[in-house]
Parts: C-alpha cells; structure tokens; sequence
C-alpha cells in the first residue's frame, strides 16, 4: 500500500522504553560520530590545499574518491546489514574510519590523502543504513513520522558539530588538530554503542515492539526473513518504486552534498576568515533541523504516512530558496540567510526519503536494505556534485559560484517534478488496491 497501515499504540513495558531510549540515543549520536570522521576535510580543504601547494580544484578529487567509494560502499552495505545486522555496520564501520582519520591528521601526501579517503568512503555508507537499521524495529508505525523526525536530526547534529568543534580547532590549533579533535570525539560515541546497541527487543529478552506487517501490504514486494539471498537482494533493487527514490535522492544529494562541501568555502571567497566562514555556513544546518522536525510531524498529523506528497511540497520550497539565493545572496550574511530556506525545505525531504520512507515501503526487516539502496542511488549526486563544482569554480571562482547556484536552481526543479511524479504515482496504487479490496469483499 501507499501509506503504511497504523498499529494501535499499545503501552511499552519498563524494559522497552528503557531499552528505546538507549537504541535512539546511542544511533542518534553513532551517525553524528559518522560525521565527526567524515566532514573535517570539507572545512579544513583551503587551509590543507594552501599549507601543501595544492590547487584548490585538486581537493574536489580527493573528496570525490570519497562520495565514490561511498556511493559503492553503499551497496556492500546495505547487503551486509540485512544479512547481518545494523550493530555489525555500525562498530566495523565507524571503528575502521576512526583509524583512517588518524592517518590524515599525519598525512603530507596527495596520494595518501586519495587513498585513505576512498577506504573511508567505503567504511562510512555504513553509517546511515545501520543507524536507520537499528532503530527499524524500535519504533512503531503511527508514531515513526515524529519519532524519526527528531532523530533523523542526527547528520545535522554531527554537521554543526563539525563546523563548531571542528571550526575551532582549525582555527586555533591548524588542521592536523581539528582532524584529530574530531576523531578523539567520536571514539568516546563508539563506546556507546557497543553497550547500547542492539538490534530487536528479543536480543535483550524483550517482547517485540513492533508487529511484522502482513504479506501485501508493502508498497514494495519484498521478503521478511530474518536473511536475504543475493537474488533477493538484487530484485529488491530493481524494483521501480526503490529507483525511482533513487533519482529523487539523486537531485538531494546533489544539492545538500554541493552546500556541504563548498558553502564555506565559498563564503571564505567572499572576504570571512576560514573560522567564520565555517560558523556562518551552519544557518543552512539550523534551519535544517526546523525543516526535519516540522516534516516528521506533520508526516503522522497532516499527511498520515503520505511521505511523497509531502517531499513533493516541500520541494517547491527549495525551488523558492535558490530563486532567493540568486536574487539577493550578494554578501556572505545575506547569502548564509539565503542558504538557511534551503535547509529547512531540503533537509525535510531527505531525511523522511531516505529514513521514515525507507523503513514503510519494504516492511521493518528491510530498512537496512532499502535505506542503503536509495542513499547509493542518490550518492551518484553527490560524486557529479563535486566534480562538477570543482570544474566550475578551478579557474574563475565568482563566476563559478554564480553558475554552481544556476545549476543548483536547474536541480531543484528536477527534483521537484520526480517527487510529484512519485507521489501520483503511489496515490494511483492506493486507489488501485482499495478498488480490488472491495470488488474482493
């Protein structure tokens, strides 16, 4: 079906909110740990370029051999977690990336960068569909729209962490240090979720929290075993509503990825030191976290599980946000300000595609997967993103800027009319099932 069926809320045992509490908290700060060994590149990228003689374009190939592994990784991922569990993503994932971020803390070298930054890529597409995985089965339908909504706030939380954290130890101490700051943080989340991470009520003697959805009630024909072959797997892949999420997430990632890697850059070209430029970009990730909370409620009060209509609205405010950009981001507070309504009409949809949407079209069990599948889709974009970005702002960087925020706009619109598309889409299957249903009765 469209929208998943609610299930009644019964009241949870002692022992399930405690344990709910743990599962939420240690996976709400697991992806922002993720975060902390994955973004300092992004604010520390002139600093490094200049102390090393590098062009500044060259840093776009190092963070594309990045978005690359981790569209890839992706994939590996999400194959793995449903085999074998969001805790097993989630400590091999993050402790393996704990060490590559060690290394760049001593690097000197391109190649070592190049290297160490593909393998992390490929660790790190651990991060989302094992945080989604875990708490797959801990929340319940008719309360999955708020729930995740403030939790899906996680990837922002680690992003302004980051800039804050981050962004002072670059500018205090240089960027060895901030790489290192970063990882020692992150070590310490680690920890937590070896002690507070499991993957269903039953690993801690619990009853289940969550009632298996009936056969045909997904939107997405897929198995509910507690295994999936590889066949499996690759026809849960194929399946046209899971690519057609893909290109939607395609068009986000782009977007968010551009923003994430070059705001501050671009804000530093504008004339603020490398420290305010990494503050100031952090208005597109507060007004972000507006756009996630606002989106997860209103998912279960105004739209009642209707996850693509609601990306779809939302989308036609991103459209609105870069007009304003291009029309008066001309210094770089106007520009941050800008940039904040792109956050909070962006961040939105992509948090509920690739997190509440995940887990209801394929049923709990596949979350994991399902979470995994459309953030590779959608990583495509980012790898273009970079690339593209890098070519544009190599030789002339204010022209490029210009045209990085036309082509911004071009892809706003994109994304709006597949969201839209989807949302027919699903709106014509929901009829389509209830008419059977009742020639049935």
């Amino acid at each position: 079906m469209a929208d998943s069926p609610a299930q009644p809320l019964v009241p949870l045992t002692p022992g399930q909110v405690s344990w709910r509490w743990r599962i939420l908290t240690s996976s709400y700060l697991a992806y922002g740990g993720y975060y902390l060994t994955r973004k300092t590149f992004t604010i520390c990228k002139t600093t490094i370029a200049r102390d090393l003689n590098w062009e500044l374009g060259d840093t776009a190939h190092i963070w594309t051999a990045y978005l690359v592994a981790y569209m890839l990784g992706m994939f590996i991922n999400s194959f793995i977690g449903r085999r074998w569990g969001p805790r097993v993503l989630l400590l091999g994932g993050l402790g393996i990336s704990l060490g590559c971020n060690v290394v760049f803390g001593f690097a000197n070298s391109f190649a070592t960068f190049l290297g160490f930054m593909f393998f992390n890529g490929l660790v790190q597409a651990s991060g989302w569909p094992g945080s989604v995985g875990a708490i797959a089965q801990w929340v319940r339908p008719a309360e999955r729209g708020t729930l995740m909504g403030f939790w899906s706030t996680n990837y922002l939380f680690g992003n302004m962490i980051v800039k804050s954290v981050g962004g002072f130890i670059l500018g205090t101490w240089g960027w060895r240090w901030s790489f290192w700051g970063c990882t020692l943080l992150s070590f310490g989340i680690w920890w937590l979720i070896y002690f507070w991470q499991k993957n269903r009520p039953q690993d801690v003697g619990l009853e289940p929290i969550i009632r298996e959805t009936p056969a045909g009630k997904q939107t997405v024909d897929a198995p509910q075993g507690d295994r999936v072959t590889l066949a499996q797997y690759a026809k849960l892949a194929s399946n046209p509503v899971i690519l057609a999420m893909g290109a939607s997430y395609f068009c986000m990632k782009f977007l968010r990825y551009a923003l994430d890697s070059w705001l501050p850059t671009f804000l530093n070209l504008q004339g603020l030191d490398v420290s305010h430029a990494s503050y100031y970009s952090q208005v597109f990730d507060f007004a972000g976290l507006g756009g996630v909370v606002l989106a997860g409620w209103a998912l279960d009060r105004w739209f009642k599980g209707n996850w693509a209509a609601l990306c779809a609205w939302m989308s036609l405010g991103v459209v609105g946000g870069y007009c304003a950009v291009l029309m008066f981001g001309g210094s770089p507070g106007a520009l941050a300000i800008c940039f904040g309504l792109v956050g909070f009409m962006l961040y939105g949809p992509d948090t509920l595609l690739c997190g509440a949407a995940s887990v209801q079209v394929a049923g709990e069990k596949n979350a994991v997967a399902v979470a995994g599948l459309v953030n590779g889709l959608g990583s495509i974009g980012a790898v273009v993103q970079e690339q593209v970005i890098g070519w544009l702002v190599g030789g002339h960087p204010e022209a490029g800027m210009r045209n990085t925020n036309r082509l911004a706009l071009s892809m706003s619109i994109v994304m709006a009319l597949l969201l839209a598309g989807i949302a027919l889409y699903l709106r014509r299957l929901k009829v389509s099932q209830t008419d059977q249903q009742s020639q049935n009765r």
